[in-house]
């Protein structure tokens, strides 16, 4: 009798389980790359398009997606906005995308060539706002099909086969392939750092240096576990040479540096370890407190070299006397898109609120540091410069000198 009631109960289970579970819904990306035509044949297929009720993409103002074809209906409500409503069943989306992005300056932020392309896949599939069924689960992958001679693609993202890969963002219903991605002859270096599977990637000939990239992060990368109490499952680095955009840009699973950035500036902080930081920490700024997010960068592109005995502390005192003489004029640090002066300026203040963190906390049961108020600062969507006095100071435990700073109104 016993026996019997467990196989009724596990029947009644099995029966009610798709009341609450979640559909899983096959979201399949194909991209293309057509270097003749500076463009990418892009095609999004739904397993089934009826659990998905709406896609309404945000195409920008530059003009570079065209050629819309879509199963069930795609409503172009103006140049910058186009709506997919699927069809029933299998459901394909195709069009077009420019890829090369010039900057004004003769600059590129992404770029194609007949041997290679480098570009954000933020643009190969621009954001939407997602109108689905109840309990649907869209299961992304990301499929490449290369031109003949291209040996190989990198992404931010698992790998699940030859040129594919995984696409799964938690902090997103409509999981798209973000981040940096780089195909064509292209040359690599891999490690595994921590838990992260790293991989430098550059086009062959550009002149990246990836073995001194590597050593560089396995030389910080202790310490910045320390103090960011995250293992991202894969982070890619990729670069290039001129035209490209000569700095570095960061993305939540990897970044670019351009080639000839030295791991190592003259003032002595590192734009490698900076991106790093971003990548890390992935804290980001409202209200006009842009300074956060760049400082702490900044500050820690320098402290994380220093922790790991690559900055002498005669060294590190110079690089505090340049940025002091660099940002002497700096008045406020509020604003969006800071300075380097600003950013400066925020590094000296950040260096000056760890000290003021430390000598209130000495001998204390628990001596805290700016590192604690950094991993409160993760915990937030956004950041304001309110957010991070009130996490400063409850680090302290009372109010900050520092922080009364009139660079902070």
């Amino acid at each position: 009798m016993m026996i019997c009631r467990r196989l009724s109960f596990a029947l009644l289970l099995s029966l009610c389980a798709p009341l609450w579970a979640a559909q899983k819904v096959d979201l399949d990306y194909h991209v293309r790359f057509l270097p003749e035509s500076d463009q990418a044949e892009v095609s999004l297929t739904l397993e089934k398009g009826e659990r998905v009720l709406s896609l309404a993409f945000d195409l920008g103002d530059k003009g570079d997606y065209s050629d819309f074809s879509a199963d069930g209906e795609w409503i172009q409500e103006s140049p910058q906005r186009g709506v997919w409503q699927p069809g029933q069943g299998v459901a394909k989306l195709s069009y077009r995308v420019r890829i090369s992005q010039p900057r004004g300056d003769n600059r590129f932020d992404a770029r194609m060539t007949e041997d290679w392309a480098l570009l954000r896949g933020d643009h190969l599939v621009p954001s939407a706002q997602l109108r689905q069924e109840d309990k649907t689960e869209l299961v992304a992958r990301l499929q490449f099909e290369l031109p003949k001679g291209w040996r190989g693609v990198e992404t931010g993202w698992p790998r699940i086969g030859k040129n594919r890969f995984r696409i799964d963002n938690p902090q997103r219903k409509f999981d798209r392939p973000t981040g940096w991605i780089l195909a064509g002859k292209i040359g690599t270096r891999r490690a595994k750092l921590g838990e992260t599977d790293v991989t430098i990637a550059a086009p062959i000939g550009e002149g990246m240096r990836r073995m001194d990239i590597l050593t560089l992060l396995t030389f910080v990368w202790r310490e910045a576990q320390a103090v960011f109490p995250r293992d991202p499952a894969k982070l890619l680095i990729v670069g290039a040479g001129d035209p490209m955009w000569r700095g570095g840009l960061s993305a939540s699973n990897s970044y670019y540096m351009h080639a000839d950035r030295p791991l190592f500036s003259e003032n002595g902080t590192s734009s490698l370890v900076h991106e790093l930081v971003h990548v890390f920490s992935r804290i980001r700024a409202r209200d006009r407190s842009d300074w956060i997010t760049e400082g702490l960068a900044e500050y820690y592109a320098i402290e994380l070299v220093r922790r790991a005995g690559g900055l002498s502390e005669e060294r590190y005192q110079k690089v505090r006397e340049q940025q002091v003489k660099w940002s002497k004029s700096v008045k406020s640090l509020r604003g969006n898109n800071v300075s380097g002066a600003v950013t400066a300026r925020a590094v000296l203040l950040l260096q000056e609120l760890d000290r003021e963190i430390r000598q209130q906390t000495k001998g204390s049961t628990e001596p805290r540091s700016l590192d604690d108020v950094t991993r409160g600062l993760m915990r937030l969507d956004k950041a304001s410069t309110k957010d991070f006095i009130e996490i400063s100071e409850n680090v302290m435990g009372g109010p900050s000198s520092v922080l009364a700073s009139k660079l902070l109104r």
